[in-house]
């Protein structure tokens, strides 16, 4: 009975300790929560969505595309363009004068003539005759066979000129349709480049939240081993346990201190990478704690049919195959002809215009169009199987993590059961300790036992939310992630 009385005696008073130093740990832990800046992950989702590097990438990059698009809304309508030509020219001729003179001298001597028959009768015009040719020959004989002409001049001249295709074979409707395409397919690389970013966060923020309970769970079995061993110390003083029992909870001791210093470690490395995903520096404190909905809303056959039309992914590649059919268009459009009108007007004091239609149809140039048309196709052959192929992978992926989460679900609650049971044993095996009916090794076990079933509650939560996350992400729904966090029946493991 006096001993009963002794090691109860003791008991408070390591239970009084014990209480102290988790007050004294508590109030550290309280101090710094107040200083730090708490956020949740919704508020971290629609951070990392609308302000981080890479959401405003993409978003600068789907307007630069949905302008594209519009910019060749007109492409077909008429071409005009206003000219200005100014230039200076001189250019030097040779002109030959021989046919000149033989014409000159000619109609010289006929117009004579005809004036001599109709003026003189024909006893006195044929002397005349005769005797004037003479003169005239020589006169014409004065001018040079050939000139030289020298032409200088400066001119600047302003025109309007039309061009408007009529015929191409193709290939405006083609280039429109490429640009609408990439703008859309802009706007499904945004989606995707969120949802990545849903991902990234899911895993950073829920992580963090791991090493914390992982942490609280080290400290807690750090507090315990110290009681442990400073009671351990007391009755080894007493001549209640041998030297060699107080050494075991001293290893146990030093091997939890070691521990909590690994979960610190882990958990600063958490924070960081979470800080700087969403670009903060101060945040250390997360409001949505990890979770496990106990029950099951998603239907696998259901999730297998719908992944098509809601994946962003796919949706992109049946846009790369779009885009691949519209280029086998184009390169086809290369080889027929092309019509196009044309005009131009002179806006100087001349007004000189001309107009007319034109056809252009390639012979040669070097390049095999027949062969491009073939690349072409090929590319849009390897764009529908890389799609096909990419179903394949999604399909696994989403049975894989639904069959995860569901596993962890029910793993869940064996837990819930083993953490009371382990509860329970630790409370006996404390005591049997006390009575001397147990050993050290035996409470050792007992609280490891509890903190490492504690340990495996966070870790089977986060695997949980993990394999949620890719269920939704591989699905194309990972928008939806939110409303699974407070949905009813729902575990918390705070």
């Amino acid at each position: 009975m006096p001993l009963f009385q002794t090691n109860n005696s003791r008991f408070k008073q390591n239970l009084a300790s014990g209480l102290c130093f988790a007050l004294g740990s508590l109030s550290v832990v309280c101090s710094q929560t107040i200083l730090a800046q708490s956020i949740s992950y919704v508020q971290a989702e629609q951070q990392i969505v609308t302000t981080s590097y890479s959401s405003q990438a993409h978003q600068a990059l789907q307007q630069s595309a949905q302008l594209q698009a519009q910019a060749l809304k007109g492409l077909g309508l008429p071409r005009v363009d206003l000219n200005v030509r100014a230039y200076a020219f001189h250019n030097e001729l040779d002109v030959p004068l021989g046919a000149l003179k033989n014409n000159l001298e000619q109609t010289l001597t006929n117009g004579l003539n005809d004036k001599i028959d109709k003026t003189l009768p024909s006893d006195l015009a044929a002397p005349l005759k005769d005797s004037i040719q003479q003169p005239i020959r020589d006169g014409v004989g004065l001018i040079p066979d050939s000139s030289q002409v020298v032409l200088d001049d400066q001119v600047i001249r302003p025109t309007v000129s039309v061009m408007m295709p009529i015929y191409t074979g193709g290939l405006t409707s083609s280039t429109k349709e490429i640009a609408n395409i990439q703008a859309q397919r802009s706007e499904l690389t945004n989606e995707q480049q969120q949802d990545i970013q849903r991902f990234e966060l899911i895993q950073a923020y829920f992580n963090a939240q791991l090493q914390k309970k992982l942490l609280d769970s080290s400290r807690f079995n750090l507090q315990a081993m110290q009681q442990h061993y400073n009671h351990a110390l007391k009755m080894e003083s007493q001549g209640f346990i041998s030297k060699g029992q107080r050494m075991q909870f001293e290893v146990a001791q030093n091997n939890a201190q070691r521990v909590y210093q690994n979960t610190e470690a882990n958990l600063r490395s958490s924070l960081f990478k979470l800080n700087n995903l969403i670009q903060s520096d101060d945040i250390t404190d997360l409001s949505t704690p990890l979770f496990i909905n106990q029950q099951n809303n998603q239907n696998l056959t259901a999730l297998l049919k719908s992944y098509q039309d809601q994946s962003s992914l796919i949706r992109k590649m049946h846009m790369d195959t779009q885009l691949a059919n519209a280029n086998v268009k184009a390169q086809s459009a290369a080889k027929k002809p092309n019509v196009f009108a044309f005009g131009e007007y002179s806006l100087d004091d001349k007004q000189n215009w001309i107009v007319g239609v034109a056809a252009r149809y390639n012979l040669f140039s070097g390049i095999d169009k027949n062969k491009t048309v073939h690349a072409a196709e090929l590319q849009r052959y390897a764009s529908e199987l890389m799609t096909e192929r990419t179903k394949q992978e999604i399909e696994t992926t989403i049975y894989t993590s639904f069959n995860e989460a569901s596993s962890a679900q029910q793993s869940h609650v064996l837990l819930q059961q083993n953490v009371k049971a382990a509860q329970e044993n630790l409370r006996i095996q404390q005591l049997s300790f006390k009575e001397d009916m147990g050993t050290a090794t035996q409470v050792i076990d007992a609280q490891n036992a509890l903190n490492s079933l504690q340990s495996e509650m966070a870790l089977n939560a986060y695997k949980y939310v993990m394999s949620l996350a890719t269920l939704l992400q591989s699905h194309g729904s990972i928008d939806q992630f939110q409303s699974y966090i407070n949905q009813s029946y729902t575990d918390y493991i705070r």
